[in-house]
C-alpha cells in the first residue's frame, strides 16, 4: 500500500513557512520605520535650516559648507564599515546623526527650488519607490545579476559628476539626471530584494537589529539620490 504524504509533517512545515512569513513582514516593516522616520528627520532638519537666514549663511556662505556637504559621506563609510563592532543603539544613535547632517547638507534645497515643485517631486518619487520596492519584495526573480551592473554605473556617474564640474555642460547634467534617476530606480528594487534575503541569514538579537538600521541606510539613500535627481530634471527653480 502507497502512503500518502504525511499531514503532520505538512502541517509543520506549513506552521514554519507562516511563522517566517510574519517574522519578515515585521522585520521588513522595521526597515521601513526606520527609513520613514530617518525622511521625517531630514525633512524636518532642511526645512527649519532653510528658514534661518543666519544658519543658511553661516553654512553656505562660509567653508563650512563642505564640512556639511562631506560629512553624510563619511558617516555612510563609517558606519558600514564599523557597525559589525558597534552595538545596536551606538548604530541607531548614529543612523539618526547622519539624517540630521543629510538635512543640513539638503537645506540648499529650498534656496534653489520652489516649495511646490519641491512637495510635487518628493510625492512623485515617494509612489515610485513604493512600487519599485514592493516589485523587489515579491518578485521571485533574483535581482542579484543587477547589482555589479548597477554599482559599474553609479561609479559612471559619480565620475562623469566630478567632471561635469569643470565643464558646467547642461547636456551631460541632464544626461547624469537621466541615467542617476534609472541607476537609483534598480538599486532600490535590487537593495530590497537583498535586505529581504538578509532576514533569512540572520539569528535575531542585536544582529538583526543593526541589519534592519543598514538596510534603512540602504533604502533611504536610494530615495534621497532618486529624489535629488528627479528634482534636477523636473523641479522649478526660485
Amino acid at each position: 500500500m502507497v502512503n500518502g504524504p504525511d499531514r503532520r509533517y505538512m502541517s509543520t512545515n506549513q506552521a514554519e513557512l507562516s511563522q517566517y512569513d510574519v517574522g519578515l513582514r515585521s522585520y521588513m516593516l522595521h526597515v521601513y520605520n526606520y527609513m520613514a522616520a530617518a525622511m521625517a528627520v531630514t525633512g524636518a532638519v532642511a526645512y527649519g535650516v532653510s528658514k534661518s537666514e543666519t544658519l543658511m549663511a553661516a553654512i553656505f556662505g562660509t567653508p563650512l559648507q563642505w564640512v556639511v556637504m562631506l560629512a553624510p559621506l563619511g558617516m555612510v563609510f563609517f558606519l558600514s564599515a564599523r557597525v559589525h563592532k558597534m552595538k545596536a543603539m551606538t548604530a541607531q544613535t548614529l543612523f539618526w546623526v547622519y539624517a540630521g547632517l543629510m538635512g543640513l547638507s539638503l537645506s540648499f534645497i529650498f534656496m534653489v527650488y520652489t516649495g511646490a515643485s519641491i512637495t510635487r517631486v518628493f510625492f512623485v518619487t515617494a509612489a515610485a519607490f513604493a512600487g519599485l520596492s514592493l516589485y523587489g519584495y515579491t518578485t521571485k526573480k533574483s535581482l542579484s545579476g543587477m547589482g555589479s551592473f548597477l554599482m559599474m554605473g553609479l561609479i559612471g556617474i559619480i565620475v562623469a559628476m566630478v567632471v561635469n564640474i569643470f565643464l558646467a555642460s547642461p547636456m551631460i547634467q541632464f544626461v547624469i539626471s537621466v541615467v542617476g534617476v534609472l541607476i537609483f530606480a534598480g538599486l532600490t528594487a535590487y537593495d530590497t530584494q537583498q535586505i529581504k534575503n538578509m532576514y533569512a541569514e540572520s539569528d535575531g538579537g542585536e544582529v538583526m537589529e543593526k541589519k534592519a538600521i543598514m538596510g534603512a541606510l540602504r533604502l533611504y539613500l536610494d530615495f534621497i539620490n532618486m529624489f535629488l535627481f528627479l528634482l534636477q530634471l523636473f523641479g522649478n527653480r526660485e
